[in-house]
């Protein structure tokens, strides 16, 4: 019997270690060679599987495929595609089968977050009824740690990281400047429902009047009196006032601060930016000079200051990933199970795509401080491992060396596809 390939793709946005995810993958298929043949990664995620736009990643040397696990970005291309509901239309459906049989693909690897594990529980049931059976495995990834039962999600441990380093240093010249310009700093970061990102930031001191003072979370409906309040106290017993707020911080009405009227690819609200707005609030209200600054991009591709455990997470989601469909699951997620906090132990456990699809993970409100503006022990002591340990990547001519793949497509069997 010909054996079966595999496909791979990355979805939504990518993350600093998402790459050694599809390492993990690659790696793992190539020592299983007796039972899976060749690993196609799809360009720009499920686009390129409709369009047929598949990547040979067997004509990539191991040594390139290696060098996946210190490369930010993503090596194949992602996209932020919903496929539509199965009961309304199949034929995006219908194509996608129709390309797993032009090129004998049995397994089916689909790195994303809470959209992205809908989308492969979706297939996991039509391959079946469609007469052509796929192990579909989704692999976790998100920044916004926003999946339920897992414990982590690969990529929030490196954005954690980023966070709370980038608002200690930001900080410091805050601190440094006040007395005569600057008194307060505003760093708005990811996270449209769940603050996990936000509440990252708090690692960054050890009091409550340290830095950051305030963080706002979408979990907290925003109260300006009481936020300005506590930035006119702040910069009067402390000197300044360093903020980290959340992109999706709502009023009491449940409207975001930021919400720009227009809606993404998945028919989520797109946000304008929170940060001017907060500035401009303090401004108004104080008169202090401020900065702010948007983390956009930044927090979710510092590979130069990954974590040890999530980069070790990442390459195990994925290794894990490969094992379970030769084991013949299908419609599963390999997810991180804690263990214990001191030391911090983890393993990879199992969970079904059908209790992961659309559902997000709020920040527990024991993790938020009473007063709603900082993190509880609880959350310390939760997130402080998830950051530890430092995974460098090779540095050449002072810049870390990344790896490009070649990326060689293969030769399309099937009509074109327009989406």
């Amino acid at each position: 019997m010909t054996k079966k390939n595999a496909l791979y793709c990355q979805s939504g946005g990518v993350t600093a270690v998402i790459n050694a995810t599809a390492c993990g993958i690659i790696e793992t298929a190539r020592r299983h060679s007796d039972k899976i043949g060749t690993v196609y990664g799809a360009r720009n995620g499920i686009i390129g599987a409709l369009r047929e736009e598949l990547v040979d990643t067997s004509l990539e040397s191991d040594d390139n495929i290696a060098a996946l696990k210190h490369t930010p970005g993503g090596a194949f291309g992602s996209c932020r595609f919903k496929l539509k509901d199965l009961e309304k239309q199949h034929t995006e459906y219908e194509r996608l089968i129709d390309v797993f049989k032009a090129h004998n693909i049995g397994y089916l690897f689909y790195n994303g977050g809470g959209d992205s594990s809908d989308t492969a529980y979706k297939i996991s049931k039509i391959a079946k009824q469609m007469g052509f059976p796929v192990n579909c495995i989704g692999v976790p990834k998100t920044i916004d740690n926003d999946l339920p039962i897992t414990d982590t999600c690969p990529g929030f441990g490196t954005t954690a990281k980023y966070i709370a380093v980038s608002m200690k240093e930001a900080s410091l010249d805050v601190e440094s400047m006040c007395e005569s310009s600057t008194k307060v700093f505003v760093m708005e970061v990811m996270g449209r429902h769940a603050g996990w990102i936000a509440a990252a930031g708090g690692l960054a001191s050890d009091t409550h009047d340290e830095p950051p003072q305030i963080i706002l979370f979408p979990e907290i409906p925003f109260e300006k009196e009481t936020f300005l309040k506590r930035v006119k106290y702040s910069v009067e017993n402390y000197g300044y006032c360093s903020i980290i707020v959340s992109e999706g911080v709502q009023d009491k009405s449940g409207k975001f601060l930021a919400d720009a009227g227009t809606v993404d690819a998945f028919g989520h609200s797109q946000l304008g930016g929170v940060a001017p707005v907060i500035a401009n609030m303090v401004r108004d209200a104080h008169g202090y000079k401020y900065h702010w600054a948007v983390s956009d991009y930044l927090q979710r591709s510092a590979r130069h200051l990954a974590s040890q455990t999530d980069f070790e997470q990442a390459y195990a989601v994925g290794e894990s990933a490969v094992k379970l469909a030769i084991e013949g699951r299908n419609g599963v997620m390999p997810i991180i199970k804690r263990l214990s906090d001191k030391p911090y132990t983890w393993e990879i456990a199992t969970a079904e795509l059908a209790d992961m699809a659309n559902v997000e993970k709020m920040l527990p409100r024991d993790y938020i401080t009473e007063d709603g503006f900082g993190i509880t022990q609880k959350c310390r002591t939760y997130m402080q491992p998830l950051i530890e340990g430092e995974a460098y990547p090779p540095y050449e001519n002072g810049l870390p060396k990344y790896i490009r793949l070649k990326n060689t497509l293969l030769d399309k069997k099937l009509p074109e596809f327009n989406l």
